[in-house]
């Protein structure tokens, strides 16, 4: 019978943890810290240890280090319910074999122990790892966390998916960062701003008369990227013919410049990252598929901020306070009324969008305590967007929204109205385009600098 020693202040989770081991065969002791812990493992040594992060006392990573100095062929779980990135990375950099974050179910709880108990762990000194602005505790961003720390000690290609705002360069940096790499160069390219005859050249460089206009030598984001990361956000948008020469350079580390006889050769570890349904352009012959699979070795999926709304009020208090750092600004105190209106909202532009709307209260807000009247306009026009929506017709609806702001304000009615509209029409047209503005302006019927003097206009 295995034996699994457990660490945990908390008496509750000592309790079911042990009724729940014990039931699947296991025999348990527990500990309420990791001092006793240690003190016992001289006179015995179990099979695998499951310890929590934060005891009085000793630190769970301290117990992590004094294991991996003493007995590094003991496996180590390490809870928290404190879960954020830097905790996943610190756990697996440490030298654990995984990491749960609490709430935990208890049949994945069972699971892992038996993959622990089943594989030999390998031994790994103390890394310590840059802190990052990644932050949250919803299940959805332990996925991403746990996915960041397993990955932080390897090369491997990764595709990050995602919304647009939702973080998926932070993610690409922190990966990077957290990698064997990490003291080498981190590029980042996005394929959505570059004009699609001058792809190859921004990847790949050019020689000296290539082409018109290139008066010099030029290096390519990969060559200025060897040995380090290549992060190539928006990766739908890379033109076909581009796809065949990156394929080509993943397959064989080699390319040529534009113009260029001689082959170079490249070690560059590719982060990709989209917010495009790749498996869908490749249906539509619109994306590679060969180099889809080259590029989709291992995938993260970052959540969208609707999806994670428990991270908001910690996501907006974090960025309150950078920003009152940064700008020298009193901090800003959200209110409890503040608060659920901000997670009530549904945040189109994701967390980008909420640390712009934190920085616009730092400098904006009147008072130091941040009540829903002061929050962005845009934040506040999503009680007028549902009462557009509560008639029996759209027209109800909006005839019942006009009568009640007629005679809101001394202002004209289509004073009133026209922007509100506008707002509304440009972000579904937005939307629609996925960001891009040449193709909401075609949408909306408008040139693209008709299109861009709107958006100032009604701050979006």
């Amino acid at each position: 019978m295995h034996k699994i020693w457990l660490a945990d202040d908390d008496e509750a989770i000592r309790i079911v943890l042990e009724e729940s081991l014990s039931s699947a065969g296991y025999k348990i002791r527990t500990f309420s810290n990791a001092s006793d812990l240690i003190e016992n493992l001289g006179l015995d040594t179990p099979d695998l240890i499951i310890t929590d992060v934060h005891m009085p006392g000793m630190h769970g990573y301290d117990l992590l280090k004094h294991i991996n100095n003493n007995f590094s062929d003991l496996p180590v779980i390490v809870m928290t319910a404190f879960a954020d990135m830097q905790a996943a990375v610190d756990s697996y950099g440490s030298g654990a074999f995984e990491y749960i974050p609490k709430p935990f179910d208890l049949e994945e709880t069972i699971q892992i122990v038996k993959r622990a108990l089943e594989k030999k762990p390998s031994t790994r000194g103390l890394k310590s790892a840059p802190k990052t602005d990644i932050i949250g505790k919803a299940q959805t961003m332990q996925m991403v966390f746990r996915a960041i720390g397993k990955l932080s000690k390897t090369n491997a290609t990764v595709l990050v998916q995602g919304e647009s705002g939702t973080g998926k360069e932070l993610i690409a940096k922190s990966l990077h960062k957290n990698s064997p790499r990490h003291d080498m160069p981190f590029i980042a390219l996005n394929m959505a701003d570059i004009p699609k005859e001058l792809v190859e050249s921004e990847l790949f460089g050019h020689e000296k008369g290539a082409f018109t206009g290139a008066v010099e030598r030029r290096l390519g984001r990969f060559e200025q990227a060897n040995g380090g990361t290549l992060f190539l956000d928006e990766i739908g948008d890379m033109p076909l013919d581009s796809q065949t020469r990156l394929l080509r350079v993943l397959s064989n580390k080699e390319f040529y410049r534009v113009g260029g006889d001689k082959p170079i050769k490249v070690d560059v570890r590719i982060i990709a990252a989209t917010h495009q349904n790749l498996p869908s352009l490749v249906a539509q012959a619109k994306f590679r598929e060969d180099l889809f699979y080259r590029l989709n070795v291992i995938k993260i999926d970052v959540p969208p901020l609707r999806d994670r709304k428990e991270d908001i009020e910690i996501l907006a208090k974090y960025f309150l306070k950078k920003n009152a750092d940064s700008l020298g600004e009193e901090l800003r105190v959200l209110s409890q009324e503040s608060i659920e209106t901000l997670c009530n909202y549904q945040w189109p532009g994701n967390v980008r969008q909420l640390e712009n709307a934190c920085y616009w209260l730092t400098l904006m807000s009147p008072t130091q305590n941040v009540q829903p009247s002061d929050l962005p306009n845009e934040i506040l026009d999503i009680s007028s967007n549902e009462t557009l929506l509560s008639g029996s017709t759209w027209e109800d609806g909006f005839s019942s929204w006009l009568k009640n702001i007629s005679a809101e304000q001394d202002k004209k009615m289509l004073d009133i109205v026209n922007p509100k509209i506008e707002k509304i029409i440009i972000k579904i047209a937005l939307e629609k385009a996925n960001g891009k503005k040449n193709d909401a302006a075609t949408l909306l019927g408008w040139g693209r600098n008709t299109l861009a003097k709107k958006m100032k206009e009604l701050g979006i």
